[in-house]
C-alpha cells in the first residue's frame, strides 16, 4: 500500500498549556517564544501523564521498491498534495526498474544527487577512517589534509552538489591556482583529493562515471617549489662531528654585545656563532662551565653521542625518519651473519615491512650504543632505588628521536659549516640523508636493480632521479673512460 502521511511524536506539555475544548474535542492550548499560539491534541502517556501529539513539518512517502521491500522516504514536501506527486513519481520509476528501462544502480545515483555535497564528504572521511592500506589505516593527518582540500575546492569552485564537479570547472581552478603562484605539487594533491573523492563516488554508485578521470596533473618536474641534494663524504662527517659535540659547546659559547642598529627592546647581546673549526674548543669550555652539573655534561655528551649515530644510521640505511623512529631494541639483529633492522609492515611507507641491512662497522657502532643505553639505563635504576635490569626492553625505542629533528637538523648542518641551499637552490633537510644514501650508492657502483631494492622503491626511476644526485656522480670519470676511437687506415695500393 503506498501512502503519503506525516510522522506524529508525543512530547510534555510545555509551560503554561491550558486544556481546551475545540470543535467538541479536548486540545492543548500553548503559546511559544516567538508570541504563536499553538493548538494540539493531546494523549495520554504510558505513566498516566497528558501530552502533546506533534507532526513532522513534511510528508513521507510509504511503498514498494522492485524488491518489494517496504520503503519510507521524506518527500521533502510540506503541503500533501505536493508529497502526492512526488509518490507517484517513486512509484513510476520503481515500474521502470521492473521493465528494466533503468537499473537499480541508476535508481541509487539518482538518489545520491539530491544530497548536498558536504554529507557525501562526511561520508567519504568516515570511509577512509576505517580503510587500511597494505596493512595500515589511513593516518589522522591525511583525512584532515583532505577534508581541507576538499572544502577548499568546494568553496573555490562553487560545488554544490555531484553534478557540478567537472573536468572544466577543476581545469579552471587549476590555471587559476597557478597565476596566484600555488606550486605544480600542491595543485596536484588537490587534485589527487577530488580524483579520489570522485572515484569512491562511483564505486559507491553516488556517480555513474568519474568526470575527473582525464584531469591532467600539474608538471612538478617543470616546477620544483624544494630540491634536495645529497652531501658529500666531508660533509657528512662534518655532520657527525657537529652533532656530536653542538650540545657541549651551545654552554661554552660567550655572550656578546649587539651592535646599536641590531638592538631590539630590552636585547643588547647574543650568543656568538658556532664555527666548525672551533666547535672541540667551545665543547670544552661548556665542560669548564658546568664542571659543578656532572648529570648534565654526562647528558649533553650522551645527546650528541646519540644525536650522530642518528644521523649515521639514516645516511647509511636510507631509513627515512618516522621509520628509524619505529625501530625499537627487539627489531635489531647484530649477532646474525648479515646485522639487519627489522622494519615492521605498519611502520613502513609502502606497507611492506623489510630487512634493512646493515654494514659491518655500523652494527658494531649500534652494538657499542646499545651497551652503552644499558648501563644509563641502570644507573638511572639505581639512583631511583628500582630494579635494575639485566638487558634493555625489547619494546624500548632504539633510539630518542626528537619531535622537532627538523629544527635540530638545521642547526647541525648550521655548526658543521653547510649551507641550507646551495647555489642552485637545492636544500639539505632530515630526507636529504636519504638521498644521500641513494646517490652514494650510485657513485659506488651499484647496480641500478640493486640501488632500487635498497631504497625500497617501486620504480628504478625514482632510484636514478629523483634520489640520485647527479652532481655527485663522476660523470667526466666515466666519460673518460670510453674507447679511443681512430679512423680504419685504407691502403690505396690494393685498389685495383
Amino acid at each position: 500500500m503506498s501512502t503519503v502521511y506525516r510522522k506524529t511524536y508525543t512530547q510534555p506539555l510545555p509551560k503554561n498549556t491550558q486544556i481546551v475544548e475545540r470543535n467538541g474535542q479536548k486540545m492543548a492550548m500553548w503559546v511559544d517564544g516567538k508570541g504563536r499560539k499553538h493548538f494540539d491534541q493531546i494523549t495520554t502517556g504510558n505513566k498516566g501523564q497528558t501530552k502533546i501529539i506533534r507532526y513532522s513539518p513534511t510528508y513521507l512517502a510509504q511503498f514498494r521498491d522492485s524488491d518489494g521491500r517496504m520503503v519510507i522516504q521524506s518527500t521533502g514536501c510540506r503541503d500533501e498534495q505536493a508529497a502526492k506527486h512526488v509518490l507517484a513519481e517513486l512509484i513510476k520509476r520503481v515500474e521502470h526498474v521492473k521493465a528494466g528501462i533503468i537499473s537499480t544502480q541508476q535508481c541509487r545515483t539518482a538518489d545520491h544527487a539530491k544530497l548536498g555535497l558536504h554529507e557525501h564528504i562526511d561520508t567519504y572521511l568516515e570511509h577512509l577512517q576505517a580503510k587500511t592500506v597494505r596493512g595500515k589505516r589511513v593516518s589522522v593527518a591525511h583525512r584532515i589534509n583532505v577534508k581541507r582540500q576538499l572544502e577548499k575546492l568546494i568553496n573555490d569552485c562553487k560545488f554544490k552538489r555531484l553534478i557540478d564537479i567537472t573536468r572544466d570547472s577543476m581545469e579552471r581552478w587549476m590555471n587559476n591556482s597557478e597565476k596566484t603562484g600555488m606550486g605544480a605539487r600542491t595543485r596536484n594533491t588537490y587534485r589527487a583529493a577530488i580524483v579520489g573523492f570522485a572515484n569512491w563516488c562511483v564505486e559507491t554508485d553516488r556517480m555513474a562515471a568519474n568526470p575527473l578521470s582525464r584531469l591532467c596533473a600539474a608538471d612538478e618536474h617543470a616546477d620544483k617549489r624544494k630540491q634536495r641534494r645529497a652531501l658529500t663524504e666531508e660533509e657528512l662527517n662534518r655532520l657527525f662531528t657537529a652533532a656530536k659535540l653542538r650540545p657541549l659547546a651551545e654552554y661554552g659559547r660567550k655572550s656578546l654585545p649587539l651592535p646599536a642598529e641590531k638592538r631590539k627592546g630590552h636585547k643588547s647581546w647574543h650568543k656568538e656563532p658556532l664555527v666548525f673549526e672551533k666547535l672541540e674548543e667551545l665543547a670544552n669550555t661548556g665542560r669548564e662551565v658546568l664542571k659543578d652539573n656532572p648529570d648534565l655534561i654526562s647528558e649533553m655528551e650522551w645527546l650528541g653521542y646519540e644525536r650522530s649515530l642518528i644521523y649515521k644510521v639514516l645516511a647509511l640505511t636510507g631509513l627515512r625518519k618516522s621509520e628509524l623512529a619505529s625501530i625499537t631494541i627487539g627489531q635489531v639483529w647484530l649477532n646474525t651473519k648479515q646485522p639487519y633492522l627489522e622494519l615492521k609492515a605498519k611502520d613502513e611507507k609502502a606497507g611492506r615491512g623489510a630487512q634493512i641491512p646493515l654494514r659491518n662497522d655500523l652494527a658494531s657502532e649500534i652494538k657499542q650504543y646499545m651497551k652503552d643505553k644499558l648501563l644509563r639505563l641502570q644507573n638511572e635504576s639505581k639512583k631511583k632505588e628500582n630494579a635494575i635490569p639485566a638487558h634493555l626492553p625489547a619494546a624500548l625505542p632504539l633510539f630518542d628521536m626528537p619531535d622537532s629533528m627538523v629544527g635540530i637538523f638545521d642547526r647541525d648542518i648550521a655548526a658543521a659549516g653547510i649551507a641550507k641551499e646551495d647555489e642552485r637552490g637545492r636544500t639539505l633537510d632530515v630526507h636529504a640523508l636519504r638521498h644521500t644514501f641513494g646517490t652514494h650508492l650510485s657513485k659506488a657502483g651499484v647496480a641500478p636493480r640493486v640501488a632500487q631494492a635498497a631504497m625500497r622503491h617501486s620504480s628504478i626511476h625514482l632510484t636514478m632521479t629523483v634520489y640520485t644526485d647527479p652532481s655527485l656522480l663522476d660523470v667526466a670519470g666515466a666519460i673518460n673512460a670510453l674507447p679511443k676511437f681512430q679512423a680504419a687506415s685504407t691502403n690505396n695500393s690494393k685498389i685495383a
